[in-house]
């Protein structure tokens, strides 16, 4: 009889026991997404109230000297990284813009660069070409790859306008909101615009590219000697405008970091004007 009380009380003690060790794993892998969680909502309110690049680089001058400790060095390659095509496109960035739209943009820009390229070719440019046996004539071509840039550079600008969202989500986090209601209500405006400005996207792109394959097709089909002179070209454009801006943006940073040393009228003015240079 002993034995058997024996034995009973093992398995009660057995059986509490594992129902014990099973309740402490039902509370550790309740708690554990939980926690997870919420170090999750910390690091999202942490991005959303930090200031990325773009938000840095725009602060009026008051705010700047309050928030912007950066250095020249930070300051230029912040400008690269927010304006730069190929870091913008692929370097991964604190900003509020579709990574997938970003780089979508690269190759736009670069379709928009060779079809536009060949819209300048003109009969003066194929008899120089001609006159020149088919080598590559830099210093004749300078006009055209100029044209060619300043006109790719419109279309593309008219593109990001429509496709990048970071510029209206900025406005709506500087925003000084007075109530629930009106947060809402400039929540439902920008999804709004937002949602005109993609269906316009999504609707002019395929349409221009579309253009853009069918005027290349053609112009290889009638001139097949010239289609190496046009690649050449194209890529000569386009490597040209990844290389400018790291002497354009030099600049900027010359005029704002003096300015942010101590606050005076002229600094302010000072400020602005490497505000302006920002657009080059």
């Amino acid at each position: 009889m002993k034995e058997i009380s024996k034995n009973k009380n093992k398995k009660r003690n057995k059986s509490m026991i594992e129902r014990s060790n099973i309740s402490k794993s039902i509370n550790e892998i309740s708690n554990l997404p939980i926690n997870k969680k919420l170090d999750t909502s910390i690091d999202i309110t942490k991005n959303i109230l930090e200031y990325n690049d773009l938000e840095l680089n725009s602060l009026s001058y008051e705010e700047a000297l309050k928030n912007d400790r950066r250095t020249y060095v930070q300051y230029y390659i912040s400008l690269l990284r927010t304006k730069h095509l190929l870091f913008f496109s692929f370097y991964p960035n604190k900003d509020y813009n579709s990574r997938i739209i970003k780089i979508f943009l690269f190759f736009f820009n670069f379709s928009s660069h060779f079809t536009i390229n060949a819209l300048f070719y003109s009969d003066s440019l194929m008899h120089q070409i001609y006159e020149d046996k088919g080598s590559f004539n830099f210093i004749y071509q300078i006009p055209q790859i100029i044209y060619s840039s300043v006109l790719s550079g419109a279309i593309n600008a008219l593109v990001k306008f429509l496709s990048l969202t970071e510029g209206k989500i900025i406005e709506l986090k500087q925003e000084k909101y007075k109530n629930e209601k009106f947060i809402e209500t400039e929540y439902n405006k920008l999804l709004d615009v937002l949602k005109i400005k993609f269906i316009i996207f999504f609707t002019i792109t395929p349409i221009f590219l579309l253009i853009f394959w069918f005027y290349i097709t053609c112009f290889c089909g009638i001139y097949m000697n010239t289609q190496i002179h046009l690649i050449e070209e194209s890529l000569l454009s386009f490597l040209t405008s990844f290389i400018y801006p790291f002497a354009i943006y030099l600049l900027p940073g010359m005029f704002r970091i003096p300015a942010l040393r101590e606050k005076q009228k002229d600094k302010k003015l000072l400020y602005g004007f490497s505000k302006l240079l920002t657009y080059l």
